[in-house]
């Protein structure tokens, strides 16, 4: 039982969100958020005292460091983004703000159980558990032609990559003769083509759910039409889901041939760099901005990927967690920022630091760690996973990627301008709610903290990868 206590623990709070929807009375029942906060937060710090236990299904789930630590990730980042969705406009969202956050906490199910899993079929239902209630949840606001479109686009492309996916797993397991990662391991060195075909087929179906070029055409328009605290919650937390399935599936799963994938995750790793930061260029849009530039920032967390070795795989990990604070609280701010002038335009931005100087302060802080400047969470994420590259020989994608970090700091500077340079189009502070508020208050924390002293995740990351080569 000890290494389903974090799930049991949400199975749990999944039953209090859904009785207390059930006693809420009148027509606002946004306080239910409040409970699925608390709980979550609650569970967060369970996560902190639970350590690695023996595996349990026979090998299939697995509580090992790993496991733990992206658990501890997937909370953080389901608690700062459930923080902000409490601000959410009451017109939308009072009456079902229940649905929303059981959505929020099935889907948040779904990760922790895949961070555990050790065996293809487990793997997949997880997948699957996490991804239906965020095609759900990016057409939250159902009454929007835009959101449905993006919801139907987001649910396509889901349904294709998993069906790729599981062609992919089935061809492994045709050629494995098991679905168990650690056997397969073992399979790979006869180099049965079979093996190879499927494995390539599930790192297209992995390339779906982490938003890699060129499968990342659902992105901007799925961000730029959901709720943005969502939003900040989908640009991070799934993906990092997705990553900890690929460290699973590609190096456990693999084993002694890994080689082989390196030049296809390198390949893969400098289109996604290339295309997120250009396309990035030309967006008038913030989500949009942010979209492409998270889809840039996917491509650097593949250049540690890429690298195949225990420090790449933990210097992916601890870009994760400086990815949740930069790019979790961007979206913040521009939640913020859009419900106060109606707008998501970049004009929006304009003279908000004479405005609200607190807000323009954060988002400054954001964009900088986004941008990779020193020394801000950010600058040690790209720093690291450049240098696992760089001691594994890729010398030309770290090069690459450091001329196209150049490229997107333009891009947010941008929005630095227009905040700090221009004139404000309007008087008066941005009215910013409560827990909004909060959100961003831990968001620029956590970059500032681990800009200025990153050594205990860096260690943490270290401890947790060694295992897996």
């Amino acid at each position: 039982m000890t290494a389903f206590v974090l799930e049991l623990g949400l199975g749990l709070l999944l039953l209090v969100v859904f009785f207390a929807n059930l006693c809420a009375r009148g027509q606002d029942r946004r306080w239910v958020g409040g409970v699925a906060a608390a709980g979550v937060l609650v569970l967060t710090g369970v996560s902190l005292m639970v350590s690695p236990a023996p595996p349990a299904l026979g090998g299939m789930f697995v509580q090992d460091g790993l496991a733990l630590f992206a658990k501890r990730l997937f909370l953080t980042a389901t608690f700062i983004g459930l923080l902000g969705g409490l601000a959410l406009p009451g017109a939308v969202f009072a009456r079902r703000a229940a649905e929303y956050h059981l959505l929020v906490l099935g889907s948040l199910l779904g990760m922790l159980v895949l961070a555990s899993a050790r065996d293809l079929i487990l793997l997949f239902v997880a997948f699957e558990l996490m991804s239906i209630p965020l095609y759900v949840l990016s057409g939250f606001a159902k009454r929007e032609d835009v959101a449905v479109e993006a919801a139907l686009k987001f649910f396509l492309v889901g349904s294709v990559s998993s069906a790729v996916m599981a062609y992919g797993l089935s061809f492994v397991y045709g050629a494995a003769k098991t679905t168990s990662l650690a056997v397969v391991a073992r399979a790979l060195p006869g180099g049965d083509p079979l093996l190879v075909l499927g494995l390539l087929l599930a790192f297209t179906g992995f390339g779906f759910k982490i938003a890699a070029f060129p499968f990342h055409m659902w992105v901007p328009d799925t961000y730029e039409a959901a709720p943005t605290p969502f939003v900040a919650w989908l640009s991070v937390a799934p993906k990092a889901a997705g990553f900890v399935a690929l460290f699973r599936v590609y190096f456990e799963g693999v084993g002694p041939a890994v080689a082989f994938w390196v030049p296809i995750a390198a390949t893969l790793a400098t289109l996604t760099i290339v295309a997120g930061n250009l396309m990035a260029l030309p967006q008038q849009n913030a989500k949009r901005l942010l979209a492409y530039s998270g889809i840039a920032h996917i491509g650097y967390m593949l250049v540690g990927f890429a690298a195949a070795s225990a420090s790449g795989t933990a210097m992916v990990l601890f870009y994760l967690v400086a990815y949740v604070f930069g790019n979790m609280g961007a979206f913040l701010v521009v939640d913020a920022v859009a419900r106060s002038e109606g707008s998501e335009h970049l004009t929006a931005f304009r003279g908000l630091a004479q405005r609200s100087p607190l807000l323009a302060l954060a988002m400054l802080l954001f964009l900088l760690s986004l941008g990779g400047i020193p020394f801000v969470a950010g600058f040690w994420a790209k720093l690291y996973v450049f240098w696992a590259a760089a001691a594994a020989g890729l010398y030309w994608l770290v090069l690459l990627g450091a001329i196209l970090t150049v490229v997107a700091l333009f891009y947010y500077l941008v929005v630095v301008k227009r905040m700090y340079i221009e004139p404000p189009a309007v008087t008066g502070r941005v009215r910013l709610e409560r827990t909004l508020a909060l959100a961003v208050l831990l968001c620029a924390l956590g970059v500032v903290i681990l800009g200025v002293y990153p050594n205990p995740v860096v260690m943490a990351a270290l401890r947790v990868a060694a295992p897996l080569f």
